[in-house]
């Protein structure tokens, strides 16, 4: 009867799943204005110079490096009526639309003004952003103990972030073009990311109001400590190894950021950028085939493949060159889908780990977990566009005008062959990385063990703390001394 229960329990309705979808795209509607298009605001709008906003982006992840450990180690402590990682579903996303909107806001005050402004409302994003990212990829531990429900899951989420950060690159180029009719650039993207951020609210919210939380750790595990924490991050080799290969995507951030100088001045077209939204979204499509492909090959076992694969095709891209545009944008397709397709295959390895942390430790730690890939990705986007500024200043970029020769070829570069020193980079923390689905089955098998035994016990003592139970055990006690006799 007890398992007829829990398999009702881990039902997960379609309608979740698309709930789930709703807030990763409505959040990335935050994360992909950032991540693409913070650098060349401040560079081309307010007028920052490259090196300063580098100078803002590394100050904000130190920041990060602090605080962000500590909100998840708050979250790991406890529960209340709306669950353990909803209750931050509810309230994070006013401050993900208010934060995103102030760093697009240009007050009329003096340079440095406008570089004290800009730094603090990139910190302020960076550190409301942890208070969303966090329990939204830890809500996958949380609804399902499958494995194959919880890769699923964790494949939704990843197809709703990636469509969201690919909908920002469609949509935005477009709106900036229209409202610069009547507006000045600022005022532009000012009025475009209020529009796109009201939107991104609508989903999110419904992504809280109908997921649900459905694995609840015990009492035990529930009290987290400073001390747990640490330790739990050094029991878990396979979690740094995970957090190590998502801080290594800073390479493909690189080209987040630089792909739109590319287009501008490389393909002589700003609104490519759309059509790369378009590839980004297209190519979130191909999660669809996570599911299929894990029912045959383990995730390790795909990961690796794709990194190959990937490291192939970008120098093919690099050796043909970009004066053939139809050309350049199948590549990119191409590349983006492989590339795309390991960040589902990732997130899903790193929440398993979560399983093994609790069979080391007899912690839970879901949000430390998670914690780390929010502030990996936080980290890898900050390195991202510090470095990105470096290289533009380094490849003597100018802002709206012709480049030279050698500032294209070095746009070229990045945009193509970068990506693939993060593969190889990739691959070579693979090397001796073990732990797999059949690990995953063995760590849940022996986590449901205890759960039953603490069961068992706990209805044992509640038998000895019952005066009636009490009182019978001690009638049968005496009954079988008097038939001994």
């Amino acid at each position: 009867m007890k398992d007829k229960v829990d398999a009702v329990a881990e039902k997960v309705a379609p309608s979740e799943f698309l709930a789930y979808f709703l807030y990763g795209f409505g959040q990335c509607f935050s994360y992909g204005i950032v991540g693409s298009f913070i650098l060349i605001y401040y560079t081309d709008v307010v007028g920052i110079a490259s090196v300063i906003a580098s100078a803002i982006f590394l100050i904000a992840r130190v920041w990060d490096a602090v605080f962000d450990p500590i909100v998840s180690g708050f979250m790991d402590k406890g529960r209340n009526t709306h669950g353990k990682f909803r209750k931050y579903m509810k309230i994070a996303p006013i401050f993900i639309v208010v934060s995103t909107i102030a760093c697009f806001f240009t007050p009329s005050i003096s340079m440095t003004g406008k570089i004290a402004y800009a730094a603090a409302s990139y910190i302020l994003w960076g550190t409301t952003y942890a208070f969303s990212d966090i329990p939204f990829w830890s809500m996958s531990t949380v609804m399902t103990k499958d494995s194959r429900k919880r890769t699923n899951l964790v494949t939704t989420a990843s197809l709703g972030v990636s469509a969201g950060g690919g909908m920002v690159a469609i949509v935005l180029p477009f709106m900036l073009a229209y409202f610069k009719n009547n507006q000045t650039p600022a005022t532009s993207y000012l009025i475009s990311i209020m529009i796109l951020m009201i939107i991104g609210f609508v989903f999110m919210q419904i992504g809280y109001r109908f997921t649900k939380e459905r694995v609840k750790p015990s009492s035990k595990s529930e009290k987290i400590t400073t001390h747990d924490i640490i330790m739990a991050v050094k029991a878990n080799k396979y979690l740094l190894k995970m957090l190590l290969i998502m801080l290594l995507k800073i390479f493909m951030e690189i080209v987040n950021c630089i792909i739109i100088y590319f287009f501008t001045y490389n393909l002589g077209n700003a609104k490519f950028m759309s059509i790369f939204g378009v590839i980004g979204t297209f190519s979130a499509i191909t999660f669809l085939v996570i599911p299929f492909i894990t029912r045959y090959f383990k995730k390790l076992q795909i990961l690796r493949f794709l990194l190959i694969s990937d490291i192939i095709f970008r120098v093919i891209f690099f050796a043909l060159g970009y004066k053939n545009v139809t050309l350049v944008f199948i590549l990119l397709t191409v590349t983006q889908c492989i590339y795309g397709l390991t960040g589902p295959i990732t997130v899903a390895m790193l929440s398993e780990t979560v399983e093994y942390t609790e069979v080391k430790t007899g912690k839970r730690c879901e949000a430390i977990v998670f914690g780390g890939q929010t502030f990996a990705s936080k980290l890898a986007i900050a390195f991202a566009g510090a470095t990105t500024g470096l290289i533009l200043s380094f490849i003597s970029y100018q802002p709206n005008t012709a480049q030279s020769s050698s500032t294209l070829t070095g746009l070229f570069i990045i945009i193509s062959i970068l990506p693939a020193l993060g593969s190889l980079l990739r691959l070579w923390v693979l090397k001796g990385y073990d732990y797999n689905e059949d690990d995953f089955r063995n760590c849940r098998k022996i986590l449901d063990e205890r759960a039953a035994k603490l069961d068992q016990e706990d209805d044992q003592s509640a038998d000895v703390d019952n005066p009636a139970v009490a009182n019978g055990l001690q009638t049968e006690a005496t009954k079988a001394t008097g038939d001994a006799s």
